[in-house]
């Protein structure tokens, strides 16, 4: 036996098949290095020289900047106020999506067959719908003059895109729409996938749906819900369409601004490019910070993802 276990132990472990899921990820890496790496160094390379028309058109030499353009940035008032109405607008969004989605989720398990064919039926058509006509048929239903909502609400002549947080509402309205059927079918999957059991012995303990909910899905589905929210995060932090479309550029005198509007207008209206990879750059690290902070305490927590 102490033989057997010494050349258990010591039996050479097999070479060369390290390296063997690489060789499989290696054509998939080399897409994503083209689409991703590629234009991400180029957007931050661009960010530290000084790039707008005149350089583009020949007409003055490129100068390096250096973090002159992030120094700018970060000494203009309005990219602060702006940034500040991204997050509070994307986490607005990132909320309500997953309020709307998760309890649509719920509400798959329990009607009947037809019910939930039509209820996903119609989630997938809003999923599906380009944003610009979806923005454009939001806008049509809330329009002050032909609009249905304001005459089913009575209010007149309201116009939802005048003030500032009626059309951040708006816009929010719009994001939730079209963002939730994704939450929905993969929340309705995951619970599909949990024992029915469980379910069952949770509601003859007498746990209210809310109670089941709260204690014995939401642990369950927490990978689930790890990966439906850090999607949620990105998408809702780096909208573009809805507000530029519905908004008519970011509102009256740049009153809706979000952070993807605004780089756009400086690298394109004002011909800024340099400025706009700059915010760009600093919306990425964002975003990679708040993926990777909640990763870490999920990880803490002992999830495994």
């Amino acid at each position: 036996m102490r033989e057997r276990r010494g050349l258990s132990r010591s039996s050479p472990r097999p070479q060369g098949r390290s390296g063997t899921p690489w060789l499989y990820l290696a054509p998939a890496l080399v897409v994503l290095g083209g689409l991703l790496v590629y234009p991400i160094y180029q957007l931050g390379l661009i960010s530290f020289f000084q790039y707008t028309q005149a350089q583009v058109s020949g007409g003055e030499p490129t100068a390096f900047e250096g973090f002159g353009n992030y120094s700018a940035l970060f000494s203009d008032s309005q990219f602060w106020q702006v940034l500040v109405a991204t997050v509070l607008f994307a986490g607005a969004c990132v909320v309500s999506t997953l309020a709307v989605g998760c309890a649509l989720a719920v509400l798959l398990t329990r009607v009947r067959a037809l019910p939930r064919l039509v209820l996903m039926l119609a989630a997938l058509g809003a999923w599906a719908t380009p944003a610009v006509t979806g923005s454009t048929v939001w806008l049509l239903l809330f329009d002050p003059d032909f609009g249905p909502v304001n005459r089913i609400l009575g209010l007149g002549d309201h116009s939802w895109t005048y003030g500032r947080l009626s059309a951040f509402f708006l816009v929010l309205l719009e994001v939730v729409w079209c963002s939730f059927p994704f939450v929905m079918v993969t929340v309705y999957a995951g619970i599909r996938a949990v024992p029915s059991e469980v379910l069952e012995a949770a509601a003859l303990d007498g746990a209210s749906q809310w109670r089941i909910w709260r204690s014995v899905l939401t642990p369950m589905l927490r990978p689930i819900l790890t990966v439906v929210t850090i999607q949620s995060v990105i998408w809702d932090f780096k909208v573009f369409t809805q507000i530029y479309v519905m908004t008519n550029g970011g509102g009256i005198a740049g009153q809706n601004l979000v952070l993807n509007v605004y780089a756009y207008q400086q690298a394109f209206a004002s011909s800024k490019y340099s400025l706009g990879s700059a915010i760009g750059v600093v919306m990425l690290l964002m975003l990679l910070a708040v993926t990777l902070v909640y990763l870490r305490l999920l990880r803490r927590q002992g999830e495994e993802l």
